[in-house]
């Protein structure tokens, strides 16, 4: 783990800061309150900017505002202050204190009491400074919310993990951090008007669950006192979706948080968001024009147009009909010898010993899986729909309607990393079953991520599931397409160790 250089220099003289800031608060209760309960603002600095977006140099306006911004920069001088302020949004406009305006008082106290990070409310003229600057001419000011511990330096730069763990600081002085956190907000809005458009419900499923399902993964466990058992938190919504689609709501999502106790890197976290949809009537390629569109919506709604600039200045093209490939056809291009589902797993253990790659599983689809990325994953840039996945690998999927071995389902890879999956769902209460119990032998030999038989899930198959399609997408992962940042960036609050 790699520490900002900033935190170094904060922590040498810190307790001596935070004791001055401690006394100047005690100052402020003295004469007011250092934490005032409300202030009689009439104006964001937002509202003043857009307000006022022209104005020549050395203008008085003779407008009058109250509003309250974060004290960024300050330069003092004998009879004049300066001071920028910064809204939540990071719009930024400045103050000026005046001996004339505000009087000896209130400036001497100004100069004594407000420092770099306090809250500061101001009241007086809209203008523009000798340089232009558009300004306020402050005739009162009070504090909004004194800061004890000062922010970092601001010429330095903060490191990635300074960055995660200190997310509130992060917000507070970096414009990026910022901007992710407001294209994330306007991604899941354009994700719920697009599923609206489509006559989809969104609906709440249970985080906590008596027995874990709807994908192949570590639970967390935890234990409810209330009911003394054993639950486990949600690692996907899957299983209790598809009882609404049994229950006749013919599309439905759901945007959640699930949790899976497993790695962390730059594409993993153990707590993520998901969202998941399934649609009556529909199958896995319904599904992948659904994927395809909620995505290049986004994309548009929030950047205006498909091609998207990311982080390091290259550009993701998200636009036109995306690729579709066979999972079987382009591992048997990239290893130079034909794959099928009937190849001997033997073959398979000779090529993945001869690529130095250990894979200790009974499964022959889970070969299959490992040698496809392997080969061909790393070189999907372009958004690519892999179609057509291994049978033993893909327990609540439907076989492949005229490929025998193989099941209707596909992963969307963009810039190498897998941003979605989707299904023909299956829906053979029968056949669900004879699969469980497959997945229960995995269970039983040692596979920690083996799901295990629902008979209530079962249950709800039984009373008849129409013929669905179904998909799951990694909101994190779909920052990450569109921003180019790792996944700890695009969570507000990753869990850090």
């Amino acid at each position: 783990m790699s520490d900002s250089p900033i935190e170094h220099e904060d922590e040498q003289d810190l307790p001596e800061q935070i004791a001055i800031r401690l006394e100047k608060r005690a100052r402020l209760n003295e004469l007011g309150d250092a934490y005032p309960v409300s202030l009689p603002i009439t104006h964001t600095i937002d509202q003043v900017r857009d307000a006022y977006p022209d104005l020549e140099v050395d203008v008085a306006t003779g407008d009058q505002v109250a509003l309250v911004g974060r004290v960024m920069f300050q330069r003092n001088t004998g009879k004049l202050c300066f001071g920028t302020l910064q809204a939540g949004s990071g719009a930024r406009i400045q103050a000026m204190l005046s001996l004339d305006k505000v009087g000896e008082e209130q400036l001497e106290l100004y100069k004594e009491l407000v420092d770099l990070g306090d809250h500061l409310f101001v009241a007086g003229e809209v203008i523009t400074s000798k340089r232009g600057e558009l300004s306020i001419l402050v005739s009162e000011w009070k504090m909004a919310a004194k800061t004890i511990r000062p922010l970092p330096n601001l010429h330095n730069e903060l490191g990635e993990e300074f960055r995660v763990r200190h997310r509130y600081i992060d917000l507070i002085v970096r414009d990026r951090a910022r901007e992710v956190v407001k294209i994330r907000s306007q991604v899941m809005a354009s994700m719920r008007k697009t599923f609206t458009e489509s006559a989809y419900l969104e609906v709440e499923t249970p985080m906590l669950q008596t027995i874990h399902g709807g994908a192949s993964a570590r639970p967390f466990k935890t234990h409810s006192n209330a009911f003394d058992t054993e639950l486990f938190l949600r690692i996907a919504p899957e299983l209790f979706l598809k009882r609404a689609v049994v229950g006749g709501i013919d599309r439905v999502y759901e945007i959640n948080r699930n949790f899976r106790n497993e790695g962390a890197d730059r594409t993993h976290s153990p707590e993520f968001a998901m969202l998941e949809a399934y649609e009556a009537f529909g199958d896995y390629n319904v599904m992948a024009e659904l994927t395809q569109r909620l995505i290049q919506n986004a994309a548009m709604d929030v950047f205006g147009t498909h091609q998207v600039t990311l982080d390091d200045g290259t550009v993701n093209d998200l636009g036109g009909e995306w690729a579709r490939i066979s999972m079987f056809e382009s591992l048997s291009a990239a290893a130079g010898v034909e794959i099928t589902p009937e190849t001997p797993l033997a073959e398979l253990k000779k090529l993945a010993e001869k690529e130095g790659l250990e894979i200790d599983h009974p499964q022959h689809g889970k070969y299959v899986e490992e040698l496809w990325e392997h080969f061909v994953k790393g070189d999907l840039v372009a958004p690519t729909f892999v179609m057509d996945f291994p049978v033993d690998t893909s327990p609540l999927v439907r076989n492949h309607r005229s490929k025998a071995g193989v099941v209707e389902k596909w992963d969307l890879y963009i810039r190498g990393y897998e941003q979605a999956t989707g299904y023909s769902e299956l829906v053979d209460p029968v056949i669900q079953r004879e699969r469980f119990v497959e997945q229960m032998k995995l269970a039983a030999a040692g596979d920690p991520e083996a799901m295990k038989l629902d008979e209530d899930f079962l249950k709800a198959l039984e009373f008849g599931m129409p013929p669905t399609g179904g998909m799951g997408m990694g909101i994190d992962r779909l920052l990450m397409t569109l921003t180019g940042l790792g996944i700890r960036e695009t969570i507000m609050f990753p869990l850090v160790k």
